[in-house]
């Protein structure tokens, strides 16, 4: 059998807000006690994470004086040097708070845009202070119920000039950060603006500083939209702009659940993973997701080790798929090429145009050819039911 252990190199992280989920919902209160940001470290130490993520208030609290500040990054401080874990990525909680309810950077009230950049500001500073590389903003509250309340093209332009006020800060205190933007389609809001990756890929080329902004996917709020993860991961990758990732699971227009990864679409687990570890993705594996409300912390942990295991196994699974030769020799057949159309592709001249116009093709004879994707499907079923060696 393999050896599914973690290791350092696998950089799998976990938010204080994941493991520090104490089970609240809508129809419930708080089913876990309250552990301390050092003590969510020490768990994670426990189970073999290789770093931690957190918002300025998992860390500080909102109210907190600075002496109480101060003690706590202390404790903190201990426990990543007792643990050895690490602090990848930081992030700005701009929801929870009641002054965020029509938003934080897409407010209408220019005081609360105006605490929103210095909130930010100062937790940028706090996450820098712990080594993040990686600063993910999410605007959970950046969007409308109804769109009588708010300009559209105002609520771009607001963002928009968050962002570049940001990276100018960024650039002037000399830090080596750099941005990743999650998107999501609705949840808090009835709906928030820049609802997939796709839109963040386009809102970014708008910015003053594009090569300092990425994207940060994550698996339920592109599945929330119905959409297939793997391919919004895959044009943030060709683009240059996969940052960050958080991984869970989620059924398909549903609220936001935050499952374990892998747990319920095995299937697109697997190729979101194959995805990754074929292109030599180098960044954190970030578990955005919490255990079911029926655990106790000792549950806790074994939600945190599945969410690590799974991804593990799907490596294996992946590198077997890589070298079965059945596999291998079908997806040889797919994508045979007797290289007689090259001379038609690349970049446009009129001389290439002419000869393509010219070409004749069997038109009838290509709508008839099959291409073993039925075959090619069930081996991959296969593979992950464990029953193909």
């Amino acid at each position: 059998m393999s050896d599914y252990t973690p290791k350092p190199q696998n950089k799998f992280t976990f938010g204080l807000w994941t493991v520090g989920n104490r089970g609240v919902d809508p129809f419930g209160s708080a089913v876990r006690e309250h552990k301390s940001p050092a003590e969510l470290v020490r768990l994670l130490g426990e189970v073999g994470a290789y770093g931690v993520n957190f918002h300025d208030n998992d860390l500080i609290p909102i109210d907190a004086t600075p002496s109480e500040a101060e003690a706590i990054k202390r404790e903190f401080r201990k426990a990543l040097s007792d643990t050895g874990l690490v602090v990848p990525m930081a992030t700005t909680n701009l929801f929870s708070d009641p002054v965020f309810k029509d938003g934080a950077f897409t407010s209408n009230d220019s005081k609360v845009r105006a605490y929103a950049l210095q909130k930010t500001m100062n937790a940028i500073d706090l996450g820098v202070e712990f080594g993040a590389k990686t600063y993910v903003f999410w605007g959970g509250r950046e969007g409308t119920e109804t769109d009588s309340s708010k300009s559209a093209v105002k609520s771009i332009e607001r963002s928009r000039e968050a962002m570049n006020f940001l990276c100018e800060y960024v650039i002037d205190k000399k830090y080596d950060l750099k941005f990743a933007l999650e998107a999501k389609p609705n949840e808090p809001r009835g709906d928030i603006y820049n609802p997939t990756t796709g839109h963040m890929l386009a809102f970014i080329a708008t910015l003053d500083h594009p090569e300092m902004v990425g994207v940060n996917p994550e698996v339920a709020h592109e599945h929330m939209a119905g959409i297939n993860f793997m391919h919004g991961v895959a044009q943030a990758w060709e683009a240059g702009k996969l940052f960050h990732i958080d991984l869970n699971d989620q059924y398909p227009g549903r609220y936001d659940q935050d499952l374990r990864f892998g747990s319920r679409d095995i299937k697109a687990a697997f190729y979101l993973v194959k995805f990754l570890e074929d292109v030599k993705y180098d960044g954190s594996r970030h578990f955005d997701a919490h255990s079911y409300r029926t655990e106790d912390y000792e549950g806790v942990k074994d939600f945190a080790r599945g969410c690590m295991r799974t991804y593990m196994i799907l490596k294996e699974k992946a590198g077997q798929f890589n070298a079965d030769q059945e596999v291998q020799s079908l997806l040889a057949e797919i994508n045979a090429d007797d290289g007689s159309m090259n001379q038609y592709f690349g970049k446009y001249d009129a001389k290439k145009a002419s000869g393509l116009k010219e070409q004749s093709f069997d038109r009838v004879a290509l709508g008839k050819r099959g291409l073993r994707y039925e075959r090619l499907d069930q081996l991959t079923i296969d593979i992950l039911l464990g029953i193909r060696k």
